[in-house]
């Protein structure tokens, strides 16, 4: 017996062996497609699934499949005309299954168990003629469910409340079906896409779960109501009569007596309130005025007075420089690189207008002794007082960074403030990118654009350790705000403004608020950095401009989006810029700095952190081919499109665009001149007037 079992052994680890082998795996789902396609009644389109052949097989891909290092990790048969019953039997022996696609098919009958895949991240089921009601449970074992497209079908029924189960949901479209009854509360903050329009609903909208939805998600619903959609909702108020009618009356008129004094006791106090606010502002006019007639003194007696008198702010209105308890006002230097100097230096240099926005205009002004600076006009720095405004500014200007720009003076007066910086001549990463190219066709080759990123890496890590203790380190990372030198050193700017802007107009003037939580919940975090470092990535690598710069996403293309589908796809080469995707050598480096800026942008959680992405970074070489030793044999991770470790993806599929696909257009050159900011708006001469506002 003993014999017998030493003999057996070598045949058990063998077996082992070769069940976890890539080839013995591929057989195994090779079989199982093949099962699947059996079960097919049409599946002509599916030719490439033949017995004898792999699925993922370096360049015999079999057709509608996302293959991950020879194993399938997505099903895409969109568009296929495929019709019959789905075998979810056959798919339990795919393992590392995440996506399946099979919209627009002629698929019928009730929803298959695809619940049974626990661990799918999405699944798209839209275009075909499913019907019947989903049983209430049936979303209660996908926990790691993110996408769920069931539009356009004939499903009837009640909403599955087990949708509200599912912890990692992004996106749910259940539009054009039969669906009845009350949509579920939903409260989950990673959603950020819903469509339940053109059912059968009924009830009122959950206010806490969709407020930041739009109309147009719930339209074509006759029974929903709410304040989403503009139609109150009818409340029966069944009260007893009970012969107390005059008692009731009585009520109601001490009611409405009582509500009556209330608002006239308010407007008295409101009347007493503007008087006193306008002898406050009358008296502090004068103030001001005395100030303003010093100041205008002081500039006449230089040589610039006429300057400023013609090339200024036609629409200029009187203000001060007055800082209550410093004089007429102080400017204050924090950073005293660039050397000491005050406001009367400033006074008396010639401006060129850099940026004329609705809250921040920014100038350059270059003084006697020959120093250039930016100066910045903030208009929305309301919320600090002076002495935390003035901590905050001293520790920004503590930070020491070869790709940091730190500020070298503040003036700090109660409507506005002016935040001065070393002017860096050269151009932003923005205007580099979408303006004018310089002379050289490979002005922004593969190299060039990696040391970019690196410094920009490089920057922002830094900061994330030298300002841990913030909410968001930068908060403002965008190419505008990145300043390259001739050398193609970058020098971010304009970092740590979080806590010195008013919160009304922090998510118009921050871009860390267009990561998918901040928009949703308005809480910014260090992770939002991390999204705004990956748009940046892959602005860099497609040379596009991207959406998410614009307020009314109307221009530039949605990076994010046409990167991941790109993945997904296995296209990844077709969305570098023209001018580096002839770098042949650099293509393997080049695409895993596409998967680090997708992976930047993930959803949050699974988002990369600051340091990890720098450390990805840091790795990448301007030759290729190092990289492509180091394999990686990994199950895809949370995202349906690519794997955390970042292998090469393949996909093959019909030429029908599943979803995800994106058609972008190209944004215009007066929308991103009207968007660009930095050093290189149009520029006008003029003398610097402190003494007004713009």
């Amino acid at each position: 017996m003993a014999v017998a079992q030493l003999l057996l052994r070598p045949s058990l680890f063998l077996f082992i062996f070769l069940v976890l082998s890539p080839t013995t795996h591929s057989i195994i789902e090779s079989e199982a497609l093949l099962k699947l396609k059996k079960s097919f009644t049409k599946a002509d389109a599916l030719s490439s699934w033949v017995p004898g052949s792999l699925p993922c097989k370096e360049g015999a891909y079999w057709i509608g499949l996302i293959c991950y290092n020879g194993i399938v990790a997505g099903l895409r048969l969109e568009g296929m005309n495929l019709s019959g019953k789905i075998d979810v039997e056959a798919l339990l022996e795919m393992q590392a299954l995440r996506s399946v696609s099979i919209t627009n098919n002629a698929f019928s009958g009730p929803i298959p168990e695809f619940n049974r895949l626990g661990a799918l991240k999405a699944l798209y089921l839209s275009g075909n003629q499913f019907s019947g009601e989903i049983p209430s449970d049936y979303f209660a074992k996908m926990e790691s469910l993110k996408k769920i497209y069931l539009s356009d079908n004939k499903l009837t029924g009640k909403i599955p409340s087990s949708l509200a189960q599912l912890s990692n949901l992004m996106e749910l479209h259940l539009e054009n079906n039969q669906f009845v009854g009350e949509i579920p509360s939903l409260d989950q903050p990673t959603l950020t896409s819903i469509n339940v329009s053109n059912n059968r609903l009924e009830g009122e909208i959950p206010a806490s779960s969709f407020s930041r939805f739009d109309a147009s998600s719930f339209a074509g619903n006759a029974g929903l109501c709410g304040e989403k959609l503009g139609r109150e909702c009818q409340k029966a108020i069944d009260q007893p009569t009970t012969g107390n009618g005059d008692g009731s009356k009585k009520m109601i008129a001490a009611i409405m007596t009582s509500v009556v004094a209330f608002i006239s006791i308010v407007a008295v106090l409101v009347v007493r309130f503007r008087r006193n606010r306008e002898d406050f502002d009358a008296h502090e006019d004068v103030e001001e005025e005395a100030v303003e007639v010093h100041v205008s003194q002081s500039v006449r007696n230089g040589k610039e007075a006429d300057s400023m008198r013609e090339g200024g702010n036609n629409t200029s209105r009187k203000g001060s420089i007055n800082c209550k308890g410093v004089g007429m006002g102080e400017l204050v230097v924090v950073n005293e690189e660039k050397g000491v100097f005050g406001l009367s230096d400033l006074m008396k240099a010639s401006a060129e207008v850099l940026e004329n926005g609705a809250l921040v205009s920014s100038y350059k002004a270059v003084m006697a002794n020959g120093v250039a600076v930016v100066v910045k006009r903030m208009k929305e720095m309301n919320t600090l007082g002076r002495d935390v405004f003035d901590a905050e500014m001293r520790r920004l200007a503590n930070q020491r960074h070869q790709n940091i720009l730190t500020p070298l003076a503040y003036h700090y007066r109660k409507d506005e403030k002016l935040l001065v910086y070393e002017y860096i001549p050269g151009r932003s990463l923005l205007h580099l990118l979408h303006g004018e190219r310089g002379p050289s066709p490979t002005e922004l080759d593969w190299p060039a654009r990696l040391k970019i990123v690196k410094g920009i890496a490089k920057g922002m890590g830094y900061l994330h350790t030298e300002l841990a203790s913030s909410d968001i380190p930068h908060g403002n990372l965008k190419s505008s705000n990145v300043l390259l030198s001739p050398d193609y050193d970058p020098l971010i700017s304009e970092y740590g403004f979080s806590p010195l802007i008013n919160p009304a107009n922090a998510a118009q003037e921050l871009f860390a608020y267009k990561a998918p939580e901040a928009a949703h919940s308005g809480q910014l975090s260090p992770a939002c950095d991390v999204y705004c470092l990956g748009i940046v990535i892959l602005e860099i690598l497609t040379g596009k401009y991207p959406s998410q710069y614009l307020s009314n996403t109307k221009g530039g293309i949605d990076v994010v989006q046409w990167v991941a589908s790109a993945i997904a796809d296995g296209r990844e080469s077709e969305v570098f810029d023209p001018e580096i995707a002839s770098s042949a050598n650099s293509v393997v480096e080049m695409k895993k700095l596409l998967y680090i800026g997708a992976a930047c942008t993930e959803t949050y959680p699974e988002r990369l952190d600051m340091m990890e992405a720098v450390r990805r970074i840091e790795e990448i070489q301007v030759e290729g081919g190092q990289g492509e030793a180091r394999a990686m044999h990994v199950l895809p991770s949370l995202r349906d499109g690519y794997a955390d470790s970042v292998p090469q993806a393949h996909v093959s599929r019909s030429s029908h665009e599943g979803p995800g696909g994106y058609s972008g257009r190209m944004i215009s050159s007066d929308s991103i001149n009207a968007s660009r900011s930095g050093h290189h708006s149009d520029h006008k001469n003029f003398s610097f007037d402190f003494s007004s506002s713009v």
